[in-house]
């Protein structure tokens, strides 16, 4: 009787342990699960901060290798889209307003304003440094000479000029111009203005004053510097319109943003150049005659 009461004891303990274990673990089980959708959500949570920040830390990453990127394309010629920069430039000659109309297109597209594609800079640095070179063939320069007026007139004239104007731009356009977000809603997105746009519209707006000031004053050297009535009126009348129409192309171009307000300020320098003009011819003053004084020395 003792043997089967002991046998009985043995065989229930293991039954026991076995409850006592599966009641821990289902416990166990409980507690994790209950600390496991914590741990859910909190790294979810994580995880939405993440993505958000990572969305920003994207955007601003974007914005730092777009211009290393901008850069090494310049060597390669055959990323650049040579036939659109043709037509943009001669849009901006014929029909500006169409030129920036792409740039809504662009933004769609690339979802940037500026342009990826250094094709117009190279181009223009290109025709800067051939009419730097007809105008010092034309004035007898040496070919040590020649060479360093085409390089200050491509570095200096071209880039580091309108690097500083683009940048005066950038700052006056995102400081001042900026839409306030109506109603202040929470979630809109506030856009600035890139700085490679505003280098953009410096390039687009200087092309046509290139032409003006830079091919037809050429073809017009004789008689801008006769030293006549006549010459006087045709140099002040081009430098005006030149000046004029770059302006106007500025002033497209940042009216072209949505998001910016009270643009017709780059237009107030249109004005000064409408008083400017007949001050000028009235005292006889030659701007063709004061530039080429100052690039050639001539008289």
């Amino acid at each position: 009787m003792r043997s089967s009461t002991t046998m009985a004891a043995a065989s229930i303990r293991p039954s026991v342990a076995a409850a006592g274990s599966a009641a821990f673990s289902a416990s166990s089980g409980s507690g994790s699960g209950s600390g496991g959708y914590s741990t859910t959500h909190t790294s979810g949570s994580r995880g939405r901060n993440a993505a958000s920040g990572g969305g920003s830390a994207s955007g601003t990453q974007a914005a730092l290798h777009m211009l290393p990127l901008y850069l090494r394309r310049i060597v390669k010629w055959r990323q650049m889209d040579l036939e659109y920069t043709a037509w943009l430039m001669l849009q901006l000659c014929t029909n500006p307003k169409l030129a920036y109309r792409h740039t809504t297109y662009h933004k769609q597209t690339h979802n940037q304003w500026a342009r990826d594609d250094p094709a117009f800079v190279v181009i223009c640095s290109a025709l800067v440094s051939f009419s730097a070179t007809a105008y010092c063939i034309a004035f007898g320069y040496s070919v040590w000479h020649s060479l360093l007026t085409v390089l200050s007139a491509v570095v200096v004239d071209f880039l580091l000029l309108g690097v500083a104007i683009g940048t005066a731009g950038w700052l006056l356009s995102n400081k001042y111009l900026r839409a306030s977000v109506p109603g202040g809603h929470a979630h809109a997105v506030e856009q600035h203005v890139e700085w490679l746009y505003a280098f953009d519209v410096h390039c687009n707006a200087y092309f046509p004053l290139f032409l003006l000031l830079h091919v037809l004053q050429y073809f017009l050297l004789p008689l801008l510097l006769s030293g006549g009535f006549i010459g006087c009126l045709v140099s002040n009348a081009l430098y005006a319109v030149a000046l004029a129409y770059y302006h106007y192309v500025t002033f497209l171009g940042y009216n072209a943003l949505p998001f910016l307000e009270h643009t017709e300020l780059f237009l107030y320098p249109i004005g000064v150049l409408a008083l400017l003009a007949p001050l000028s011819l009235l005292s006889g003053f030659n701007p063709s005659v004061f530039v080429l004084r100052v690039y050639f020395g001539s008289s």
